[in-house]
């Protein structure tokens, strides 16, 4: 594979070179005692993240919401859930991190609102309604039945039955989150509105949730069947049961992108992410725009897909770089909200450590999901103790997501620091807390927590792997996978990763001698070593300085 250029560190923006950190606020910190974490919580942590070399602070919906969907069902764009704290505690917040060098990026969720905002309220009450077009209305069929077979991400149909109206509205998540009508041009300029607000707040720009729904065919056509494989990277229940062909991504949602696009512009260097859950790169990579005018970076989800093996890596990282649009900036994520922990999907603290070696050395920027960094494993939730809705109406198919939103931990005290003791969290703490937290591992050098600050500060002090070209050397055979980042200056650095749990040893095409920087064993460093054939243990991944 031929080396595939970077942006020149001098020219790349700040979202190229900086590094990612997600916060899902509700399990963050809680600085006032009622069980849920809160934006001070964030501010009063923004010295841990700036110590722990993170750049940009991506925060989950803080939005006033009735929480169906915790957050994700918004009944004011404009302002803070009591919750969360207030306007003037988010206006600290960005200040304080802007003091501590980080940037807030924010989660924008325009497919739907809640059927409690005001704009859907007044839609409801009446065909005649000024409002009416803002969401989307439609007629049942002869037999009275919805108008089409469109399905809910979060189960049964996506149409809910109004009946003082005689209509049907859309939901493609939960009835309690009505999908907006982005063929309106009222609603897009609505949303634009909100975005100008945040950005004038000091926002550095916005992660964009589930945008794919907000544009679907104008004639509505049912959906065809699924014969294949699941929607997304797991089962979705029924909803696998069709191919979503018309209820999301018509290609009218270009326009909308760069609408998006043409808000951010007006404001010097602001950034757009969305969440696109595409897995034909191709396809993906349209969401750039043609002329990059689009979306800054169509979030990358590759990794939660693919199983654990160096081939399956090698041959992600290939594709992803071969799709790009010329002068396309990459990006990479191995976790979320929405889904299981690294360490617990992989099994094992030593393959998550693997990963993230793999995460902050890749050409692109990386995410990292609050709690990664300790390599925290999915919380245990008993049956009473479920609060994802999703898990409530589709259960026993295993997408709730509980599990990896349970509460950060910060020491070994009682509910590990994220709340008071005699407090209830939200969600219970992780059973393995005592052992697996922020101030045990700051105190021990071979912590997870320790590798991953050692790997982002040599990203952020080495131009080859912050911004530098990529070139595979090793495409997975034998369970390693290895590649090569040089800078423009000409240092290389090699980077070795063992997939397997048992001893490798790696052929490479070189006969050049380098320097370990860094072993994800966190017990080799500065060692000098011949790389005709390098050994790699079990588990194991290495930073090596060429030359």
């Amino acid at each position: 594979m031929d080396p595939i250029a970077s942006p020149s560190r001098d020219r790349a923006r700040w979202w190229q070179r900086g590094v990612v950190y997600q916060i899902y606020p509700r399990s963050f910190l809680d600085s006032n005692g009622d069980g849920v974490g809160d934006l001070r919580g964030i501010t009063l942590r923004l010295p841990y993240l700036a110590w722990l070399g993170i750049d940009v602070v991506w925060i989950s919906p803080f939005y006033p919401s009735p929480m169906a969907d915790f957050g994700y069902d918004v009944r004011d764009y404009t302002d803070v859930d009591p919750i969360f704290g207030d306007l003037a505690a988010f206006d600290e917040l960005v200040a304080v991190a802007t003091s501590h060098n980080i940037r807030i990026i924010l989660d924008f969720v325009p497919n739907h609102t809640s059927k409690e905002h005001a704009w859907f309220i007044e839609s409801r009450s009446s065909r005649n309604s000024a409002k009416r077009d803002f969401y989307i209305w439609a007629d049942p069929r002869p037999d009275g039945g919805a108008p089409n077979n469109w399905l809910s991400i979060f189960g049964g149909r996506a149409w809910e039955w109004d009946a003082p109206s005689g209509q049907y509205y859309m939901h493609t998540f939960l009835p309690e989150q009505p999908d907006l009508n982005w063929r309106n041009p009222a609603v897009v300029s609505a949303m634009h509105d909100v975005l100008r607000f945040w950005l004038d707040r000091g926002v550095s720009g916005f992660r964009i949730d589930a945008p794919l729904p907000m544009m679907k065919d104008p004639q509505m056509r049912d959906n065809p069947p699924n014969t294949g494989k699941p929607t997304y990277h797991r089962p979705f229940g029924d909803y696998d049961t069709l191919v979503p062909l018309y209820s999301q991504g018509h290609p009218d949602i270009h326009e909308i992108f760069r609408g998006f696009r043409k808000v951010l512009d007006a404001y010097p260097d602001k950034v757009a992410i969305g969440e696109i859950h595409e897995f034909h790169w191709p396809t993906w990579a349209t969401y750039y725009g043609v002329d990059l005018d689009e979306l800054h970076m169509p979030f990358n989800f590759g990794l939660l897909k693919i199983p654990w093996t160096a081939r399956a890596a090698a041959q992600l990282v290939t594709e992803i770089e071969s799709s790009l649009p010329k002068g396309a900036w990459p990006n990479y994520v191995f976790g979320n909200h929405d889904e299981p922990r690294i360490a617990s999907r992989l099994g094992t603290e030593a393959r998550a450590r693997v990963a993230m070696m793999m995460l902050l050395t890749l050409r692109g920027t990386p995410t990292i999901y609050f709690g990664e960094e300790l390599g925290m494993f999915n919380g245990q939730i008993l049956p009473e103790q479920t609060r994802d809705p999703w898990e409530l109406r589709v259960p026993g198919i295993g997408v709730g997501r509980d599990p990896g939103r349970t509460p950060m931990h910060w020491d070994a005290s009682a509910n590990s620091g994220f709340c008071g003791e005699g407090v209830t969290p939200w969600l219970p703490v992780g059973i393995d807390y005592m052992e697996r937290n922020v101030a045990s591992q700051r105190e021990n050098p071979r912590s997870m927590l320790h590798l991953t600050r050692t790997l982002l500060a040599l990203r952020a002090q080495t131009p080859a792997l912050q911004g530098g070209t990529y070139r595979t050397v090793h495409d997975g055979d034998g369970d390693c996978f290895a590649y090569l980042r040089e800078s423009d200056d000409g240092q290389r650095y090699l980077i070795a990763l063992n997939f397997a749990d048992a001893e490798r040893s790696l052929s490479l095409p070189t006969a050049d001698i380098g320097t370990v920087l860094l072993s994800t064993h966190a017990d080799t460093h500065d060692e000098r070593r011949e790389l005709g054939t390098l050994r790699l243990r079990a588990d194991e991944g290495l930073v090596i300085a060429l030359g």
